[in-house]
């Protein structure tokens, strides 16, 4: 059975998911040979219509809100809006940064756990590009946290957001890479004054080498800029060569 690859749909770009509406790419991305899709929150016009259009094209809702709240504390209602739009969309898995989470965030955890007992969703926790959310000692702080709480949590693992924080992607695989239950692939360029994502095979960092540090059994996505005069072919071969990265 081949590798299940999906496509994030913010790949297509604001402009082009602007102007089409997020079932249009997520139509594309299906008829070019992804297996599903990946909705992004951020990206709804009108969630109430969009997610019901999207149900059946979709295996991930991404959240652009944070579980930990500014202060430290559990942000349930971001919590439920990000179930809720994952339900309506039919996708059984949640995407999510850990946000603020603190030291003092601790004993909220068991509200977590109470909230996930209640929905068959799964969460996924994803390094964002952020130091509060996105370095590996915040992360490990969090896991190890929640598992001393009784929170078994998987981790959505992002191969290039480890670059705007300033650390290493391939270690970061070494050390979480048993935690890991989907993984988003995007590569990296450094500009003068900023880091852009690209296409793996054009990335400076190690990717092969982080491929291979992560389960080779997860769903894959692309999260890179997919673009060309004829998207579906663009498309294809995208998803042609993660799947041959990994076979």
């Amino acid at each position: 059975m081949s590798l299940p690859v999906l496509i994030s749909l913010s790949s297509f770009g604001a402009a082009e998911v602007g102007r089409h509406g997020q079932l249009w790419c997520a139509q594309l991305a299906m008829e070019a040979g992804a297996n599903s899709v990946e909705v992004r929150g951020e990206m709804l016009r009108d969630a109430d219509a969009e997610l019901p259009a999207l149900k059946g094209l979709a295996s991930v809702y991404s959240s652009p809100e944070g579980l930990w709240a500014e202060g430290g504390w559990l942000d349930s209602a971001a919590l439920k809006r990000g179930i809720a739009a994952a339900t309506q969309v039919g996708a059984k898995r949640l995407k999510m940064s850990i946000g603020d989470f603190q030291p003092s965030s601790h004993g909220s955890l068991w509200g977590l756990k109470v909230e996930l007992s209640q929905t068959r969703v799964e969460l996924l926790i994803e390094n964002d590009q952020t130091v509060r959310a996105g370095t590996l000692p915040a992360l490990q702080a969090f896991f190890d946290a929640a598992e001393r709480a009784g929170v078994e949590l998987g981790m959505t693992f992002d191969m290039g957001n480890w670059h705007w924080v300033g650390e290493c992607p391939l270690q970061a695989a070494e050390v979480l890479g048993r935690r890991v239950r989907y993984v988003h692939c995007k590569g990296a360029q450094r500009l003068p004054h900023k880091w852009v994502a690209v296409p793996l095979g054009d990335s400076v960092a190690p990717w092969r080498a982080v491929l291979r540090a992560l389960p080779a059994d997860v769903p894959h996505a692309i999260e890179y800029p997919l673009v060309g005069d004829d998207l579906q072919v663009a498309t294809r071969t995208q998803i042609d060569f993660i799947r041959a990265a990994r076979a």
